[in-house]
């Protein structure tokens, strides 16, 4: 991802707490900015998605972003979340440095395993890649999320979602209350300002946001051989399809062969 965003894009702000006593990390913040200009980023592709899978895919973004905010600066991860029923993948993927996240869904050529699998990638500074997968159950995605802290990360997680868009993660660090943790209910948190104490860590913002232009998708084309170029761009330009945000660009050919010469400069 490009280092720099836009200044016109709307910014959701993550606010990262410790819960003292109980020893867990408290993430949370408000969605209506980053969803405004997801939405925005759908009118202008022209992408409509049936309203039960948009939830889904918004589910899916605040969960990557409050993901990101309980983890290190230097960390991005990418989530393929493949649901058996409905049969679909959503794609989400993000990072704090920048503080970006995006995603999509693909509803076409899904592989039917006949179980649900979420599947985690992390990257991270100097140091290798790292996957992760499981199977959970269900449909709601922020109980995808939940199973995949459980399984994977091996620590207790829960994830409200409240009125106005605003999310709240929190995850059990070493020594956490856990029966607290999990008898925590919706109506608890909007109160956990006054029956707990509450140190405010830190403060990071996100954008909805993928960062890609028709250069940053040249790679994949050039692995491409001669012909199927010749197919792609029949009639002097191609049409491509960001495989992270469904972003649809119309590209001549002349540009690709600019950018080749580039590379080979």
């Amino acid at each position: 991802m490009s280092q720099m965003l836009n200044p016109d894009l709307s910014a959701t702000e993550i606010r990262c707490y410790f819960v003292r006593k109980r020893n867990c990390l408290l993430v949370r913040g408000r969605f209506g900015p980053v969803y405004m200009d997801y939405y925005l980023h759908l009118m202008q592709h022209s992408i409509k998605h049936p309203d039960r899978l948009d939830e889904m895919l918004k589910d899916a973004i605040a969960g990557v972003t409050l993901h990101l905010s309980s983890r290190p600066h230097d960390e991005g991860c990418a989530w393929t979340i493949n649901l058996n029923d409905p049969l679909l993948n959503l794609f989400v993927t993000g990072a704090t440095i920048p503080g970006r996240v995006t995603g999509r869904l693909f509803t076409e050529d899904v592989k039917d395993t006949g179980k649900s699998i979420f599947i985690a990638q992390t990257t991270r500074n100097h140091m290798q890649p790292r996957q992760s997968m499981i199977e959970f159950t269900g449909t709601d995605i922020l109980s995808a999320v939940e199973q995949f802290y459980t399984q994977s990360e091996q620590r207790l997680t829960r994830i409200f979602r409240l009125e106005d868009e605003d999310f709240v993660q929190i995850s059990a660090e070493p020594d956490a209350d856990e029966e607290w943790l999990a008898g925590l209910t919706d109506a608890d948190i909007p109160k956990l300002d006054e029956t707990e104490h509450l140190t405010l860590l830190e403060t990071r913002t996100y954008v909805f946001d993928c960062g890609c232009t028709p250069d940053r998708m040249f790679p994949m084309l050039s692995r491409l051989n001669n012909e199927d170029l010749d197919f792609i761009f029949e009639d002097g330009s191609a049409t491509i399809t960001c495989p992270r945000c469904a972003a649809v660009f119309r590209t001549p050919k002349a540009d690709f062969d600019e950018w080749k010469a580039r590379q080979t400069a």
